[in-house]
């Protein structure tokens, strides 16, 4: 807008209007968004992951359920933060070793220099030429893998105790009027599981909501990141000069995960009923 050009000149309502109107500010609002969408594609992928998961840990196959009982029990093992910046580092470093192999066959430089890791200019991810809306897709989704591996384990040990809860007799039914093991699992097995596992999959997608603030760290510009960006004193050298306005921008963030945990509980409350439904408690 014209008149925004020099705010030292608008009055109230017009300032409060400029300011609101930033490109920053643009950006501000549009984290909320990442944030929605990390939820929304990480929630299938953990559940996915989980249940992979809780089936390689029931296995006869011993490889299987012994890769299943690593998985979730390295993954709860070690603090989040630990896995949070390593995945993103090291699956960032195989794709562009990977790449530096293929791309570039006559560099024989070894691609560790000390602390350094060294590619060819070809076998960078994303290109140094490419777009900054290309480096925030890449590092989203760097973020959204680390959050669904270190999430998937705790979703995995959660259903395969859901799994282990449904009644024996409900599966041998089953099978008494001719299903294969398949169709019990997908007819029985699978929907009856998730009435044990939906208490444990609540508390799991409050501690999801809780951790996206973590996207901050792993370099994605998340609420946090702006809340303190645009919070922090601006001076007179900046469009819009205030003062320390954190704790406005931070009671902004409680409300919106305070809103979300309560949606998120009246969803669960649903559910709960749906797959109660028919069950004695």
């Amino acid at each position: 807008m014209e008149f925004c050009a020099d705010p030292s000149v608008l009055g109230d309502v017009e300032w409060w209007l400029c300011y609101l109107t930033t490109p920053k500010q643009i950006s501000f609002y549009e984290s909320f968004g990442t944030v929605l969408l990390l939820l929304v594609l990480a929630a299938p992928l953990i559940l996915l992951l989980g249940i992979a998961g809780a089936l390689a840990r029931s296995s006869r196959a011993a490889p299987l359920r012994w890769i299943g009982n690593i998985y979730t029990s390295m993954v709860r093992g070690v603090p989040d933060i630990v896995f949070f910046l390593f995945v993103p580092i090291a699956l960032d470093q195989t794709f562009e070793y990977i790449r530096h192999r293929a791309l570039c066959p006559d560099v024989t430089a070894p691609v560790r220099q000390g602390a350094d890791f060294v590619v060819c200019a070809a076998a960078k991810l994303p290109l140094s030429t490419a777009p900054q809306s290309v480096h925030d897709i890449y590092g989203f989704l760097l973020a959204l893998v680390a959050f669904t591996i270190v999430f998937g384990a705790f979703a995995a040990n959660i259903i395969h105790g859901g799994l282990a809860a449904v009644p024996r007799g409900q599966l041998e039914a089953g099978e008494a009027i001719g299903m294969s093991r398949s169709q019990v699992f997908r007819r029985i097995h699978l929907p009856q599981m998730w009435r044990f596992a939906l208490p444990g999959l609540s508390n799991l997608w409050m501690i999801l909501i809780k951790a996206t603030p973590l996207l901050f760290l792993l370099g994605v510009e998340d609420v946090v990141y702006w809340a303190k960006e645009l919070g922090g004193a601006k001076t007179s050298r900046y469009a819009f000069p205030h003062g320390d306005w954190r704790l406005g921008y931070f009671i902004a963030l409680l409300i919106f995960y305070l809103l979300l945990t309560w949606l998120s509980e009246r969803g669960f409350r649903r559910l709960n009923r749906r797959y109660a439904a028919g069950f004695s408690t």
